[in-house]
Order: C-alpha cells, then structure tokens, then sequence
C-alpha cells in the first residue's frame, strides 16, 4: 500500500467520525426537544391541572360568545344618549343585551363609527380570561388534600378563522403528599368561528358604508308606502295622515328588512323566490337583517302641520279658470333613522352588530369615505368657540327647561339644554345671523335670530301651548263630513282636518282663521283640447335680429270627475289672548254655505265668494 492510498483512506475515516457524531448530536436534540416540550406532571397532580386548563378553555368560551353577542365588544365604550333630533344612543339594546353600534348618528347630529378591530378583541378576550381565570373552581382537590396556589395572570390570544388560540402566563403551584408540579406556561387552542364571522361582519360593512344598500331600500320603502311626489286630478285638497303613514312604513321596514339575503353563505342553498331582495357581498357566512318597530327610530317629513299633510288643488283659485280643470301637486320630503340589527353565524355561533340607517331628505345619506376608521364632523358643530349665555322664559317669565341648539346655514348643532333656573352657560359655533333654536314640552318652538361672533348673552320668551276642542257649524248645521280648518301665524301656524281631528294647540298671538268645507260632487268635466299660442325667436338670421314669430300648439286637457268641491267657509283674522286660551276649552266657529257648484265656472264662482265671507269665532 502507497502513502497515496493511506491518506485516502484515513480521510474517509474522518468523514464516517464526522457523520456518526452528527447523526448522535441530531438524535439527542430531538429526544431532548421532546423532553422539553412535555409538561412533567406526577399522576397523582394530573387531574387537577386537567381541570384547570378546562376553565382556562370554559373562560375563553365565555368571553368569545361575549364578543360575538356584543358586536366585539367585552367592555363597552362609554354610552352616549340619543336626542329628540336624534333618536340613537351609541348601543341598541337587543333583548336586554347593549350592542355598541359600528355607525351611528349622535345626539348633536355627528355622524360615528365604533368598529372594533381584531387586535382589540385579542386584547379584550385576554384580560377578559386574566379576570376569571383566579376563580377557577378547583374546591374538589382542596377537599383530597391538595394545596394550589395560582400565580398573576397574563394572557395572550390569537384569533385566527377557526379556532382562538390561548396562551396563558401564569404559574400553576400544586402538591399532593410527596408530589410536587409547577407550570409556568399554558396553551389552549379552542375551536370557534370567532375570526372568520368577524371578517364577514367587517366585509359586509365596508360593503353598506361604500353602498349604502340598506339606505337604497328604505329610499325604495318611501316610495312605495308614503306620498312622496305626484300630481292627482281633482279640485279638493289631498290629505295624509303622517302617523298613519309612519305606522305603515314601520311596518314595511321591519318586514322588508326581515326579508333581505345575502348571495352565498346558506342563501344558495335555498329557493331563489325574489332576487329583489338579495345583496351580492363576498360573504360565506349566513346573514340575517334584522328591524323592530319596537326599537328607536326616527320619521320626520315636511311640509307639514303636525300629524297632517296637506296638498292644496290649482285650478280653483281666482284668475285660472282658463285651465278648465282642477289638478293638486304635491312633494313632501322625509328624514328617516332607525337600527339594523346585522347576525353572520356558522352552525350555532352567531356574530352580530347595528348600524344606524339614514335617509335624509328623500336621499340616502352621504358614503362615508374609505372603510371604518374614521368619523363626520360637521365643520360647524366641531368648532364651538364663542362662549354664550342663554335664558328660557315663559310669558310671565317664570324658567323653562328647554332643549337649546343653533342653526346656521342649514347646519343645527345641539348645544345643551338649560337647567330648572332656565339657564345655560355654554360655546356656540361661531355664525353671523344664525338662529338659537330653543324647543320643551309643552311650548312652541322658539327661534331667535343670532351672531355668535363675540362672547353675549340671550332671553328667550317661549309661548305655552293650550290645547283647544273645535265645534264647527255652517248655518246652524253642525253636521259638517269634510272641512279643512287653518290657523295661520307667523309663529305658530295649524291645521286641522275636521271631523277627525277636533283639538289644536295655540299659542297667544295674531291669526287668520281659514275654513274650507268640502262636499261630495259628482261634476264631470270633458276632455277638451285648447290651443296655446306664442311668440318663439324665428328661425335662421331672423333670431341673429332678435325677430320673434308665432307659434300655436295644443294642449290635451284629460276628462275628470270632481268628486269634491268648496261648498262653505270663509276667512277671519283674530288675535288671540293668553287668556282666553287659559280660561276656556273649546273654540266655536260658525262660517257660511257656498251654492253647491255644478260647473267648472261655478268653481271658480266659490272661489270668489268664498274671499268675501267672515267667520264668526268664540271661546267657551
């Protein structure tokens, strides 16, 4: 044998040394790895260290369906009331159980946003299990003779879809007998769909906050179940019922809400029966929208004078006969707020949060921009820096409590609301020729032009509503079917359809007493066709000159059936005392029979006559 081969051969024996003591050192970690990783707990200790990590799993429970049940939330951000301008508070309250609403709109007309992120669960969950981990009922052993002690908690969680992870920091100090155990670290993984309900929630929210699909149903609701815009042929006012009205759209709300599904999730796999109703969001999970009348809600509509609406006719007035027929226009603008209640489940877990939907002026609420991270500030109600006194009076200046706000430029903040001296101490906006708007039970509204430009002061004089019942007659003849009765102020303006409304709230001040009474007719006016003409700039260089032509065109006018028509009334003006409404309780009204017209002049006749008649008016 060679050197050469000698050298070969001794480095292949230090290869095979090399790899043995490489193969041994690879066994011997993960021996000792598996050593480490095994918690050493004597037999005797095991089952009392089992029945503590089931309490750190039963905790985690616990606190997952808090969060699912509370939109997030363990412990709830500081509650905010509502207002008469604004009927939500910051939580709906769902059977018993305060939800803190991921969007709302607050008291002083501050659109906000409360969504919890998944970080703040993880938080909330782990103090949550820090809090109740050291009442873990563990009697059973203490009575076999154990002695456990528990350490200061500090826990870790993380969500994930399927499952939320816990790892617990604490120790764990047990002895039975001649057995000792001391853990200083735990895990528990339990299975729950916390996390991946929780990024359906956040999806189909962005979804609605960028859509706002909810606010386009109930947009859709209005029109369908209230007066919104129109035109009706017919020569007598058109009148609404707004209770009667906000009573339906109550009602349709809450089953149309019912009804909404979401494209996916469980919905697919049910029968497709009214694709109206369905929302296309990438969401697995099942949906549910849920509303009850039962809860805070909003309705407001204008022009109107207090539960009525009323829509008067063109066509009869003095000077339109030539339109030889009688027709009523009408546009009515609403503001709608009330909650959805939003449910995502999977099997038996069920995530849910409510949102405020808005509609405002027959329009779905503006986006807000981007997804939840921010909130609306009015530019107006966020800068309050011109410190102001106001004072609530009634006539004979004794304090009211009154709601105070401030408008300026169609913006209105709700500022406070004085105490039982009628006093407020507080900061305005800051506007030029903006109003001090001052509203309590039991008077009416009182408005006050203002300039918040410096530091000042303010009384307000508020007038006592009285309420007064309404006898009407015509000749004697109390027997009136329709009638229309208005109080007209510069304050305090009413009306009142009669016989169904009988009372009116007045307050001390000047007025025009309007009564019309209706009665049943059965006119039948032909369709004719009339011819329009006008003068129109002429074609080609002639409009370069400025030269005019005329042009004739017809117009269709529809037949029609008047099926009501003027037959009494009459106008008066009255300044009515404090007084009187203090000491009496019915307001009499005598007025005068029009002839019964059975042409469309003898409407116009009416309309005349009608100008000339008084009312006789006392109070009893």
């Amino acid at each position: 044998m060679n050197k050469r081969d000698k050298n070969q051969r001794g480095q292949v024996t230090i290869f095979v040394i090399v790899a043995i003591i490489i193969v041994v050192a690879i066994g011997i970690y993960f021996v000792l790895r598996s050593s480490f990783g095994q918690i050493n707990i004597p037999a005797s200790i095991e089952p009392a260290y089992t029945s503590f990590l089931s309490c750190v799993e039963s905790d985690a429970y616990t606190g997952i369906d808090v969060l699912e049940s509370q939109g997030g939330y363990i412990n709830l951000p500081e509650f905010e009331p509502g207002s008469g301008y604004m009927p939500f508070g910051s939580q709906l309250n769902f059977l018993g159980n305060p939800i803190p609403y991921w969007y709302y709109v607050s008291g002083n007309n501050i659109a906000k946003e409360q969504v919890p992120s998944k970080t703040d669960m993880e938080k909330q969950l782990g103090e949550f299990i820090d809090g109740k981990i050291r009442n873990c009922v563990l009697d059973n052993y203490y009575e076999q003779g154990f002695e456990i002690s528990l350490g200061e908690p500090k826990t870790e969680v993380t969500i994930t879809g399927s499952e939320v992870q816990v790892n617990l920091k604490m120790d764990f100090s047990a002895i039975k007998g001649e057995d000792t155990a001391l853990v200083t670290s735990h895990k528990v993984s339990v299975n729950s769909n916390l996390g991946t309900l929780y990024d359906s929630a956040k999806t189909l929210y962005d979804y609605e906050q960028k859509n706002l699909f909810l606010e386009n149903y109930a947009v859709d609701t209005l029109r369908l179940y209230a007066p919104v815009d129109g035109v009706e042929l017919t020569c007598s006012p058109k009148v609404w019922n707004a209770n009667e009205i906000f009573s339906e759209l109550e009602n349709a709300t809450e089953i149309n809400t019912l009804s909404l599904k979401v494209a996916g999730g469980d919905y697919s796999l049910k029968n497709k029966d009214n694709e109206y109703f369905v929302v296309d969001v990438p969401v697995s999970s099942g949906v549910r929208f849920i509303n009850s009348k039962d809860w805070a809600h909003g309705f407001e509509v204008s022009p109107s004078d207090e539960s009525m609406l009323i829509a008067n006719p063109i066509g009869t007035q003095q000077g339109l006969g030539v339109l030889g027929f009688c027709y009523v226009p009408y546009h009515f603008v609403y503001d709608m707020q009330y909650p959805v209640l939003v449910q995502i489940y999977e099997g038996d877990e069920i995530f849910q949060f409510p949102l405020a939907v808005v509609v405002q002026g027959n329009r779905p609420r503006e986006a807000m921009n981007g997804t939840s991270s921010s909130s609306e500030y009015p530019e107006l109600c966020n800068y309050k820096n011109t410190f102001t006194k106001v004072t609530t009076y009634d006539s004979s200046l004794s304090p009211v409590e009154a709601d105070i706000s401030y408008e300026c430029f169609g913006t209105t903040c709700l500022v406070g609301k004085t105490d039982s001296s009628g006093y407020l101490e507080d900061y305005f906006p800051q506007c030029v020729n903006g109003y001090i708007l001052a509203r309590a039970e039991g008077y009416a509204d009182s408005k006050e032009l203002y300039s918040t430009v410096q530091p000042g002061s303010s009384e307000i004089i508020m007038d006592k509503l009285y309420e007064e019942e309404i006898s009407l007659d015509v000749g004697g003849n109390s027997n009136i079917e329709n009638a229309i009765i208005y109080f007209v102020s510069d304050k305090n303006s009413k009306t009142i359809v009669y016989p169904e409304q009988k009372k009116v709230n007045l307050t001390e001040g000047q007025y025009e007493v309007q009564v019309y009474i209706y009665k049943n007719s059965s006119i039948k006016l032909d369709s004719t066709t009339q011819e329009q003409c006008m003068e129109v700039p002429q074609e080609g260089i002639g409009s370069l000159l400025g030269l005019t032509e005329k042009k004739c065109f017809n117009i269709e006018i529809p037949e029609q059936i008047v099926s009501n028509v003027l037959a009494g009334g009459g106008k008066q003006n009255y300044y009515i005392l404090e007084s009187e409404l203090e000491s009496s309780n019915f307001i009499r009204i005598s007025a005068e029979s029009l002839p019964v017209p059975k042409t469309i002049a003898n409407l116009q006749d009416n309309q005349e006559i009608f100008d000339s008649k008084g009312l006789e008016i006392q109070f009893s």
